[in-house]
This record gives structure tokens, sequence and C-alpha cells, in this order.
């Protein structure tokens, strides 16, 4: 016979809250000597490929740490091509990011990071893991390519880094481009797609901002960045080891995160939640690097766009447009306008895509082109011109308004002395500017 006291509450479970268990005992965490190894040159390498930042940020005003930095390269960088590659090095770091020091830099890097992560391994091979040290790499990795991210960002999501087509562009023949400039052409002729490929960049960078969303920034820079990738690969665009290293960042972050990825979006699996231990044991730590985090990133992405939105006011000269070349003299002697003359100017292009950039460009007969970096001294009437790939390059000539749209150039280019009269003509007759967008298009609109 069953008792009435086994029916009582008190003796029931109780199903709301379950019985405290006593907390799990903390399994050792055992790396493998592989892993051990990949992560010692990982870190050695992203540390030296990634510094001065964010240095150079704080202490944007004093530039020294970061030049310093850069010194010390220069030297390293100059003698490994000399007695290494046996390649003469003068080329610096500029607008090209491929350039032979660029290279070599990047074998230094390697080298480097291969012989710290041996002296690291030889000197601390009896470590099991690397269990605190790696999230403090994985947050400095974030943030260098969060920063990069939000910076690139910004310069598309205010055009500024493809600016529209200049004018001797919309002269070329299509076939002449090359193919960075026929990139720079379809990125630059479409603000909205400009804006769009921004703003994904500029979302990667602010999801890998936090840890909640630091994997989905990461998978999001990932298919940014493969697309960048392969644009600057098959249009031979000059980026190609920074952008590679941004998209080797962006995997990284993402590695240990793969299976559970797989988990989810392969086998179906249900995952747990990842417990983000904090960084910082005391709570007013933890708490300022929230604020210099955010405070950081709020400055960068900020001065960026200022930047790109300042350079959106570009005063124009009284001289930028297109000109027609109606006469043309060599040395004093008069050169009619015949295609067989492949030295002869036919069109004399001003223009200022940028607030500290002016061109002067001439286009042949034979349609090739000639562009030049221009200074202009309107008090002197006077053009001075140099060569991008040839700084010691000079010339300089002499104008003088003839009418609103006539006028006459002479100087000396290349120990030739030129005389010529050219005449303004309106620029609005290229569809690649004029077309416009139609909702409504009948026939594809395909010339």
């Amino acid at each position: 016979m069953i008792s009435e006291r086994s029916y009582e509450p008190a003796e029931l479970p109780d199903l709301e809250t379950p019985e405290p268990q006593s907390a799990p005992t903390e399994v050792p965490v055992q790396w493998g000597a592989g892993r051990r190894l990949l992560f010692r040159f990982l870190c050695s390498y992203f540390f030296v490929y990634i510094f001065p930042f964010p240095l150079d940020f704080i202490l944007f005003a004093t530039p020294a740490p970061g030049q310093a930095y850069q010194n010390l390269w220069t030297a390293i960088v100059t003698w490994v091509g000399s007695h290494v590659f046996n390649v003469q090095i003068t080329v610096q770091p500029n607008g090209s990011g491929d350039t032979t020091y660029n290279y070599v830099q990047l074998f230094c890097y390697v080298v480097f990071a291969a012989l710290a992560a041996l002296v690291w391994t030889l000197l601390d091979r009896k470590r099991a893991h690397y269990a605190r040290l790696e999230p403090w790499l994985r947050v400095y990795v974030r943030f260098s390519l969060a920063a990069a991210m939000v910076t690139y960002g910004g310069f598309k999501i205010i055009p500024a880094q493809f600016p529209a087509p200049t004018l001797d562009r919309l002269l070329q023949p299509f076939g002449d481009a090359s193919p960075m400039g026929l990139l720079w052409t379809f990125m630059g002729a479409s603000k909205p797609y400009e804006i769009f490929s921004g703003a994904a960049e500029m979302l990667a960078g602010l999801l890998l901002l936090t840890r909640r969303t630091a994997t989905l920034g990461a998978l999001v820079a990932i298919a940014v960045l493969t697309n960048i990738v392969m644009l600057n690969f098959c249009y031979d665009v000059p980026v190609k080891l920074y952008s590679s290293n941004l998209l080797l960042m962006a995997i990284f972050l993402v590695l240990p995160e793969l299976r559970r990825l797989a988990d989810v979006f392969v086998f179906n699996r249900p995952v747990q939640p990842v417990a983000h231990a904090r960084l910082f044991r005391r709570v007013w730590l933890h708490r300022s690097a929230l604020v210099f985090r955010t405070a950081l990133i709020l400055f960068i992405a900020g001065f960026n766009m200022y930047g790109a939105y300042k350079s959106q006011f570009v005063t124009k000269s009284q001289l930028n447009g297109i000109w027609n070349v109606e006469t043309f003299e060599v040395d004093g002697q008069a050169r009619p306008a015949l295609v067989s003359d492949q030295h002869r100017w036919w069109h004399v292009v001003f223009d200022d895509p940028a607030p500290t950039i002016s061109l002067f460009a001439v286009q042949l007969m034979n349609q090739s082109r000639q562009r030049y970096v221009l200074t202009m001294d309107p008090k002197k009437s006077s053009l001075a011109l140099t060569k991008r790939d040839d700084p010691k390059w000079k010339s300089t000539l002499t104008y003088q308004q003839l009418g609103p749209d006539l006028l006459a150039l002479q100087g000396t280019i290349d120990g030739q002395k030129i005389r010529a009269r050219i005449h303004r003509v309106a620029t609005s007759r290229f569809r690649l500017i004029d077309r416009g967008f139609h909702w409504i298009n009948e026939y594809p609109f395909n010339k």
C-alpha cells in the first residue's frame, strides 16, 4: 500500500529550478606541435606586418614611431635586395604596393617570422598551448582589418577612391586603356555602385568591432576581399600584396570557427554558444578597452570620411576642359592635322580631378596620350609639367588667352620648341557620362 506521504508536494521534484551541480573539472588544453608552430609563425608575421598600428593612428600628428619603423625596414630591404637578390632597389613605396621593394619586404617578413617561430619554439617548447595569447593576437588582427575595411569603405561611401573619369580618359580609345584604367573608369562611372561596394566594406569593418559579431564580420570581409583580390589580380592593379594579406587576416579570424560553421551550414547539426572570456579580469580595464576601441574606430572612420568629403570640393581652373589643336608648330615648322603624323597634337586636356592634382594631357593624331602632372601659375601664365613615372623630367609652357575659349601655347618639350593655337570644345558629347539611368529599355542600349 502506497502511503499518502509519498504524494506530498514537498516530495515532488522541482522542475523549474534544477539542483545545483558541481562545477565540471577544467580539462587541460593541449595543442598539437603543428598548431603551436603555426601559431608562433602567424603571431610573428602578423605583428611585423601590421605594426605600427594602432600607433600610426593614435600618434598621427607625430609620425616619428611609424617613420622610424619604416626607415628600419628600408635599410633591411635595401640590403637584402642587394646581397640576396642582386637587385638595386631605387623605387620606394608609392602609389603602387607591388614594387620590387614590397616583394623583397614581404620575403623579409616571412623569413623573420620563420626565424622568430624557430627561436620561440626552442625557448618555449614545454608550453602546451597559447590559449591566453591567442585571443590577444585575434584582437590585434581583428582591429587592424577593421580599420582597413572602414578606411576603404569610407572612401567609397563618399566617392573619392574612384573619381569620375577624367576628360583625357573620355577621349582615350577603349582598346588603348590599361586593365587598371578600365577598372577605374568602370567604378568611377557609377557612383551608386561605388557607394554600394563601400557600404559592404564598411559593414565588414563595423561587424569586426565586437566579439559577438566578429565571425560574421570576418565572413563578410572574406566575401568582399575575395572579390577585391580577384579584381586586383585580373586587372593588374598594384595592390595585390596588400589585399591578399587583408584576406589572409580575415581567413585567420574564421579558422577557429570552421567546425561550428560546417555543423550549421553543411551538416545541419546544433552548436553550442561560445563563451567569450574577458581579456581583462578587472572590470575597469575591460570597460576602458571598450571605450578606447570605439573611440579609435570612430576616429579612423570619421577622419577618412572627412578627407573623402573634402576631396569632393574641387575648384576647377579657368582652363579646365578639352581643347582642339587648330594650329601646331614644332621648331618653327607648321604641322598640318594629318592622321599619318604620329607626333602632331590633336587635343589638349586640362583637368583637375582632385584638390591637389592637376593634369595636362595631349592626345596625338594616332589617338595615343601623353599625360603630365601640372602646376599652373595664373599670374605668370605658365604651366610647369612633370611626369609621374619620371619626376626628374620637367618642362614649362606659357599660355596667352586670346578669347574665352581660345588659347595660345608655347614652350619647349623634350628639346623641341612648341607653338600651338587651341580651342575649347564642349564635354557633354560623351555617352558614358550622358546616358544616365533608365527604368525602361525597350531594347538593350549596348553601344
